[in-house]
């Protein structure tokens, strides 16, 4: 048999790094990381390395299924595409009639590979488009948008060049972007230093010069704090800050009572480390990065500590500058033109968005791209602004990735229509009225994609592999439903059709791509900040936000002093592993095997009150809910935190090595998909208390 090489997108995680899968006699022989792609060195992390393991794995929805039972019965009849196709176009036809486009959702994970199925949302003249967001970097991406007018995405992490790299809610060493670790890795070798930030010794934690262990819920007060010391000592970058930052003499002001002494008191850090970190990062100014955060769905000030991240990082000078933040270069900045996009061949939908995402009193300052699906999930059980009807799950699993699956069931329950596009079984796609089971990424091309950048690129994930099972690629499920409900603006016969379209006034080829997956359009370009950069109304930084001040929110609202938990209870917190990240993994046989439950990290003097021997297993509860689970007892987390792996205590019976396995942190967050920052976006998951006892 003959052995080919086929240049693929690893579609373990959302990071999506680019990938080489050699195939022979359509089974993989071996996994690598793309060799031709900047900074990834051939190599990939845990998770894509098992990419194999998830096609050869039997227990993921192989074929169409249309419920047959009440929903999360599992009772499920096999359908052909066709029917499933023709079921699914009527039911969306049906509703649309009745009530409106508008009243169907559509929700994904989000990422490069989208356009297909948002045209679908929009040629229907639906608004509703949603991402995961809210549960993981909205708080970001909108303390990005307050101060500079652009996005988070908008500006590079330079790491390869850095002098200091404060980690803070981003443990890069476990959420692993592989560019980035090596980048990090390769300046740590040259002598940049690196500070974590956390409420427990992490992986990052561990490679760090520095490890800074705060009290959980109080990252802004060090923060106001390093900013005390940048402005009261003079360590900010003058010229930086008077050609570039707005309303600095405010910032000044409302810092004033938050100095090193004040910090020390609320996040239990020596005052001398506070202002030893503020000297370390002046004297390594600017090539500094003090990271804003990637998973901040964390506390109810966590957009003030993403916002004041990002202030550190423009009174450092960092921002555009090598070493820093630097600005992204996207096709146009280099000469070229973009990629065409599907969503462009439909008009805006008149309808406003069913979330008040960029229009409702409260939450016109938001983003409208992505929204905030929490939001839409609240109007399907209010009806307001207007009801919704179906709903649309690709890729994403809300039941899991929200807290307390029961209460966010009672709300998808509104539904008339709930369907999953998937490759993995997940709670929502079992709760659903109907699975299209997605091919997984070896077994499915998608649409080319643009990548900014010092030197932007287009790249596309070939097709590895036949599909074993009755699966098909997102954009052929996306285009055979339009087909059934006449959008003929998307009735391509093949993804080259597709990639041709794509490819068209950019002077780029298919054949381009055959050498190495991906096609450099130019660069690498560093462009240095200027009157162009920052697209906010005085074209600066803009400490004072005349966006939030206009939905009645403070751009500096003074510090609240996080909750204690109660006597005998613990804020529950979370994260990710290098084997695990989001829950379709846990169910993967090779992560399986490395790790088949999560433990709960405790403190050793809480465990030693509590009876609790390390290894023991312990009950943790908050409400009705309880689970149980190995207790991990160390010196290395804060004592009134524990801490558990996401993505665990599975339920379904198809996922036979996950099933009954650890314990769902989002489960013991009741009702807590209602908390959510009015600032920022995010959902609050880790202002909950549970107790711990021996089980």
């Amino acid at each position: 048999m003959n052995r080919k090489n086929v240049y693929s997108v690893c579609g373990m995680c959302t990071v999506r790094c680019p990938m080489m899968a050699t195939v022979e006699g359509n089974k993989v022989v071996y996994l690598q990381g793309n060799p031709h792609a900047a900074g990834i060195k051939g190599a990939l992390c845990a998770r894509g390395a098992a990419g194999g393991a998830l096609i050869a794995d039997d227990e993921r929805p192989q074929f169409p299924m249309i419920r047959a039972g009440a929903r999360g019965e599992g009772k499920w009849r096999k359908a052909s595409w066709e029917e499933a196709l023709a079921y699914v176009a009527g039911e969306l036809s049906r509703i649309r009639e009745a009530h409106g486009a508008r009243s169907i959702l559509l929700s994904d994970r989000g990422g490069p590979f989208r356009d297909m199925h948002r045209a679908f949302l929009k040629g229907l003249g639906s608004p509703n488009y949603c991402n995961h967001d809210s549960a993981c970097a909205r708080n970001v991406q909108h303390a990005a948008l307050s101060l500079f007018g652009f996005g988070r995405k908008d500006v590079a992490y330079d790491y390869k060049n850095s002098k200091h790299v404060v980690l803070q809610t981003r443990n890069i060493f476990e959420a692993i972007n592989v560019k980035e670790v090596n980048d990090l890795l390769d300046a740590k070798d040259t002598g940049c230093k690196i500070t974590c930030i956390d409420v427990r010794t992490t992986v990052t934690a561990a490679k760090a010069d520095t490890f800074l262990m705060v009290r959980p819920g109080t990252d802004y007060a060090l923060n106001l704090a390093v900013i005390h010391e940048l402005l009261t000592r003079d360590l900010y970058d003058k010229d930086f800050a008077a050609a570039w930052i707005n309303d600095l003499d405010a910032l000044r002001a409302f810092v004033a009572p938050y100095d090193a002494d004040f910090a020390a008191a609320e996040t239990g850090l020596p005052a001398r480390r506070i202002r030893e970190l503020a000297d370390q990062l002046a004297a390594a100014a600017p090539a500094v990065i003090w990271h804003p955060g990637w998973m901040t769905a964390r506390y109810g000030d966590s957009f003030n500590v993403c916002r004041t991240a990002y202030i550190i990082n423009a009174l450092l000078g960092s921002i555009g500058a090598k070493g820093g933040l630097t600005q992204m270069n996207k096709p146009a900045h280099v000469g070229k033109k973009g990629l065409k996009q599907l969503v462009d061949l439909f008009p805006k939908p008149e309808d406003k968005r069913v979330d008040g995402v960029g229009w409702m009193e409260g939450r016109s300052h938001f983003e409208a791209g992505p929204g905030l699906v929490n939001l839409a999930i609240e109007a399907i059980v209010t009806g307001q602004p207007y009801p919704i009807k179906a709903y649309i799950v690709h890729r994403h699993d809300p039941l899991m990735s929200f807290p307390d699956t029961a209460d966010v069931k009672s709300k998808l329950d509104n539904l008339e229509l709930l369907v999953s596009v998937t490759f993995s079984w997940s709670d929502t796609a079992w709760y659903s009225d109907v699975v299209l089971p997605m091919s997984p990424y070896l077994e499915r091309e998608s649409m080319i994609a643009s990548k900014a950048g010092a030197a932007p690129q287009f790249f596309v994930r070939k097709r590895a592999l036949t599909p074993r099972f009755d699966t098909r690629a997102d954009w052929e499920i996306y285009r055979d439903l339009a087909r059934h409900m006449g959008l003929k603006e998307l009735d391509f016969d093949s993804i080259e059709a597709i990639w041709d379209f794509q490819l068209k006034d950019t002077g780029v080829s298919m054949a381009d791509f055959e050498a190495t997956g991906m096609v450099k359009l130019g660069g690498p370009l560093h462009r240095p900040i200027d009157e162009k950069s920052f697209k906010t109304p005085s074209g600066k930084i803009e400490i004072l936000s005349a966006k939030l001040a206009a939905d009645g929110l403070e751009s500096l609202p003074p510090y609240v002093s996080p909750a204690v938990p109660p006597q005998g209870r613990y804020r529950i917190s979370f994260g990710r592993i290098g084997l695990h990240t989001q829950g379709h993994t846990v169910n993967n046989p090779l992560l399986f095997a490395q790790m088949p439950e999560n433990e709960l990290w405790i403190h050793t003097t809480e465990a030693e009150k509590l009876g609790i021997a390390d290894g023991a297993m312990v009950e943790v509860r908050n409400g009705s809910h309880a689970g149980k689970l190995r207790a991990k007892v160390t010196e290395g987390i804060h004592p009134e935190t524990v801490f558990m792996v996401h993505g665990f205590g599975h339920t379904l019976p198809v996922e036979s090595r996950a099933r009954g396995r650890g314990v769902a942190d989002n489960e013991l967050m009741p009702q807590g998909i209602a908390n959510w920052d009015k600032g920022g976006g995010g959902v609050c998951m880790q202002e909950h208390f549970v107790t711990v006892q021996p089980a």
